[in-house]
């Protein structure tokens, strides 16, 4: 008998692990939702293996296309749900027959199989995608698969402010936050307004919701310290005078001037983990002394992210800060980062990893580890430079030191000649490492083959290393 009960207790243990490894969780469209809201271009349906397909609300959401110098705003489409185990996805194409498809970042390596006008693959760990029809990457599916949520919503606290499933008009444009509390945003919610964190401490603002993407800095961050933002969409989330920050598997999508995705101004100790960005300006930004917020930057991190500039840099380094008393960013780190696009006509303002000291900034110590870069539509691989740039700044930057790039792949055809360029002899770039640089196949080290004694090795990159540069080395 006592073995026929520790049988049972194991089927049902094996039965319950199961049922948990394959747990799968959908949201439905936010009641009376306005037909803007949605997006017909898709049909996606998920299910678990073998099981019923489950269908999921496709939200509408803008992205920017420069034409040359022209901004055009194109609506995409964005859907998400929650998962462990292995799903199977199906994405029907209302636009036309699918000819060609991309589920990207393509480092993922996702198969894929084509009928008709659907295309059907599976997954078995969350991701965030594009999944783009037919070379269109204005109108594609922004498909964020999240891993199932933790958090376990108590309405009876009072600590937690709860939005449920549907449309909400926040007073005045703004919810203030107060320190102490939890904001949650469930899945089919849309905040109509701003989630605004300012000289708080102890604040989370969490779930699937989304706060609207006509909001500008749907999430803000001011003055704060111990903030968490876990799970959202929205189009900006700027950090300024805080320390102990959080944002993790949001995802950050704007279309308007100005929009950049993820800033950091004058902050410490500030992880970015999960992210997705897709900008109409810079995708992530670390500055120090810029419009409120006074002081340097230290301790900041990005990582298993994805960035896509449709205008601008997917990462900038150090163009603001305070002329007449100079400050130091320092020891930053972004690893396992895939950068889909980088699109951006002005010279001045391309580099897919652009650090450009201006305001007698200092930057050191800042590692780019295990970067993933796609055949970007037009840009630089590298921008470092020592810079006045005139209409941001007040004096040119100070030096630009102890700068790591670890495993770099770039496959394309889109980059132009990346720069690397101090300023003077008193404001120089020095101290510079590539490791494992890998540009469409080939590995640019300085005892590379076919590399002719006289060339530099920065040559056979396509790096142009100007003056007032010391000790570059490609390792």
């Amino acid at each position: 008998m006592n073995q026929i009960k520790k049988l049972l207790a194991v089927v049902l243990w094996v039965c319950t692990y199961t049922l948990q490894a394959q747990e799968l969780v959908v949201y439905p469209a936010p009641p009376n939702a306005s037909e803007s809201l949605g997006n017909k271009d898709f049909i996606v349906k998920v299910r678990k293996p073998g099981g019923a397909w489950q269908d999921l609300y496709v939200y509408n959401v803008k992205v920017d296309e420069m034409r040359g110098t022209i901004h055009n705003v194109q609506n995409a489409s964005l859907c998400s749900f929650d998962f462990s185990g292995t799903v199977e996805v199906a994405v029907t194409h209302n636009r036309g027959r699918i000819e060609t498809a991309r589920i990207r970042p393509l480092s993922f390596n996702i198969p894929y199989a084509v009928s008709g006008h659907t295309l059907y693959f599976k997954l078995d760990k969350p991701r965030n995608l594009s999944v783009e029809i037919n070379g269109d990457l204005f109108h594609n599916l922004h498909l964020f698969a999240n891993p199932p949520e933790d958090f376990k919503v108590d309405k009876n606290d009072p600590d937690l402010i709860y939005f449920g499933p549907g449309i909400h008009q926040l007073p005045g444009g703004r919810l203030k936050i107060p320190s102490g509390k939890t904001v949650y945003v469930a899945g089919g919610a849309v905040l109509m307004g701003q989630l605004l964190v300012s000289h708080a401490r102890d604040v989370k603002i969490m779930g699937r919701g989304i706060v609207d993407f006509s909001i500008k800095e749907g999430v803000k961050i001011a003055f704060s310290k111990n903030v968490l933002v876990e799970g959202l969409c929205f189009t900006q989330c700027p950090t300024g005078g805080s320390d102990s920050v959080i944002i993790r598997n949001v995802k950050s999508i704007s279309y308007y001037g100005w929009g950049d995705g993820l800033n950091v101004f004058a902050s410490n100790n500030v992880l970015f983990d999960g992210v997705f960005c897709r900008n109409s300006d810079d995708c992530t930004t670390v500055y120090a002394t810029r419009k409120d917020y006074t002081g340097g930057c230290k301790n900041i991190r990005m990582q298993h992210s994805i960035l896509w500039a449709d205008v601008a840099h997917p990462i900038l380094i150090g163009t603001h800060g305070n002329s007449p008393a100079p400050e130091v960013i320092e020891d930053l780190k972004y690893s396992d980062i895939d950068i889909l696009d980088h699109n951006e006509l002005q010279v001045d303002y391309q580099g897919c990893m652009s650090i450009n000291t201006g305001d007698n900034n200092l930057v050191r110590n800042v590692l780019f580890q295990d970067i993933r870069v796609e055949n970007f539509r037009r840009g630089q691989l590298v921008n470092l430079r020592v810079f006045y740039n005139k209409k941001y700044c007040t004096a040119p930057g100070r030096n630009i030191e102890g700068i790591t790039f670890r495993n770099i792949t770039y496959n394309g055809s889109g980059s132009e000649l990346s720069v690397i360029a101090g300023y003077d002899s008193t404001r120089q770039i020095r101290n510079i490492i590539f490791e494992n640089l890998v540009i469409n196949g080939v590995k640019i080290t300085d005892t590379m083959k076919g590399k002719p004694g006289w060339y530099k090795t920065s040559d056979m990159a396509r790096f142009f290393v100007g003056e007032h540069v010391a000790n570059i080395q490609f390792k």
